[in-house]
């Protein structure tokens, strides 16, 4: 399988190319947004700010979005994550809207919130198989808040702010932390997207 990554300038792509071919699949690094969709699967990486990746992605942003509804798989992290919403207190720009709702900041003592943490899943999602309560590690200032609270599949709590860890809508994820550099349990859930996504 090929994995198309999405390259706004910053993402962390090092890592996850790595983690990706580790587990068998082919990586292409893609800055045109319009040819994302001959691969067969988009990981839209984290590490940068809203606006910037936002315009990146605007030119092909609807063809993106009517995609990832009709079932063409996709992995969120961090800011890739935030992308899939339609807009963020960040900055200017608009993300995707493939999820509906919105990114806000992290309501916290001390932002951004970095370190491990202990994500609760709340379904039975293949992206956690054999991962009852995984410890990955988050970066991050904002969080996401969707409209509908069954697109989310995994919780975390930071400072009192508890919020979505996890999302799902179709054969779209998103995860707030980065798998990329959560050791086995993140290269776990890593390779249960991968496997969902070849299925």
């Amino acid at each position: 399988m090929e994995v198309a990554l999405f390259d706004y300038g910053t993402g962390n792509l090092h890592s996850l190319t790595k983690a990706i071919e580790r587990a068998g699949h082919r990586v292409r690094i893609e800055s045109d947004a319009d040819r994302i969709l001959a691969a067969d699967a988009l990981v839209l990486p984290g590490v940068g700010a809203f606006g910037a990746a936002a315009r990146l992605l605007e030119p092909a942003a609807q063809h993106l979005r009517a995609a990832l509804d009709r079932g063409f798989p996709c992995l969120g992290i961090c800011l890739g994550m935030q992308l899939l919403f339609g807009e963020s207190e960040e900055g200017s720009g608009e993300g995707m809207g493939a999820i509906p709702g919105r990114v806000r900041r992290l309501r916290a003592r001390r932002v951004p919130h970095m370190g491990w943490n202990a994500v609760q899943p709340v379904a039975a999602d293949p992206l956690f198989h054999s991962l009852a309560e995984p410890t990955v590690y988050f970066a991050n200032s904002y969080v996401v808040e969707p409209e509908d609270a069954d697109t989310v599949i995994a919780w975390t709590t930071y400072d009192d702010d508890r919020f979505p860890a996890a999302v799902r809508r179709f054969r779209t994820w998103g995860v707030q932390f980065h798998p990329e550099k959560s050791d086995v349990d993140g290269l776990r859930i890593l390779s249960n997207f991968l496997v969902q996504a070849a299925s």
